[in-house]
């Protein structure tokens, strides 16, 4: 049985998480704040977190990046939920590491599909290998390290998911579509501009490497020679 953490400091909100999560045969667990969270994590680790980020305290989103850096959590599936609906909160939670975003109000019903939804897709997503390299470029998926001509190189979380993707489909032109599939979940309902926005960032990052990736008019981009 998968067990569920569901951080929100709205306790009928929470409760009705919490509620319909065990309903649908998941056990299910609900704080009010970051601290009853972290006290909980320390001892047991969930299989899936549910993280609201307007919680008392250290927010949602703090709470997102310290999991994010940790070696013994930093693979959770988060899905974050909350009442900021821009797309810029969108893309920043997802930049950080949420594999997901709902957006307050929401429907159980769809709730608990995306739920089940992100325990399919990361069950899928699992890398073959954990190391992989092109050119001047070698990525550890493991550790989560990115080297350029042997020095490291900082990536968001997005980031270096872009990155391995691109690089693990070598010479296969990827739609942009594909790339938001694959990178920041079917559900994320973003425009295919976010996509172009972090091929750039990535490519400033890799510096001259950053040529390795090109663009493939009108259709995406992929990693390899011309042809």
């Amino acid at each position: 049985m998968y067990r569920i953490y569901c951080v929100e400091d709205d306790e009928n909100i929470r409760e009705l998480i919490v509620y319909a999560l065990r309903s649908s045969g998941f056990e299910a667990v609900g704080f009010e704040d970051g601290n009853e969270f972290s006290n909980a994590l320390s001892v047991s680790t969930p299989d899936l977190i549910l993280l609201d980020i307007m919680l008392p305290g250290e927010d949602g989103l703090q709470i997102l990046e310290r999991i994010r850096k940790n070696p013994k959590t930093k693979d959770i599936p988060i899905i974050i939920i909350s009442a900021k609906t821009s797309e810029f909160d969108k893309v920043k939670g997802l930049d950080l590491g949420a594999d997901d975003y709902i957006t307050k109000p929401f429907g159980v019903m769809e709730l608990i599909s995306r739920v089940r939804a992100l325990f399919r897709r990361t069950a899928s997503l699992t890398p073959s290998t954990t190391d992989i390299s092109y050119k001047d470029i070698v990525l550890d998926y493991e550790k989560r390290i990115v080297k350029v001509n042997g020095e490291p190189v900082r990536l968001t979380y997005k980031e270096f998911e872009l990155l391995y993707y691109l690089l693990n489909n070598q010479g296969i032109v990827l739609t942009r579509n594909s790339i938001m599939n694959h990178v920041w979940g079917y559900d994320f309902e973003g425009e295919s501009r976010t996509v172009d926005v972090h091929i750039r960032s990535l490519r400033q990052k890799l510096g001259k490497s950053g040529r390795i990736i090109k663009t493939v008019r009108n259709v995406g981009y992929k990693v390899g020679e011309d042809t």
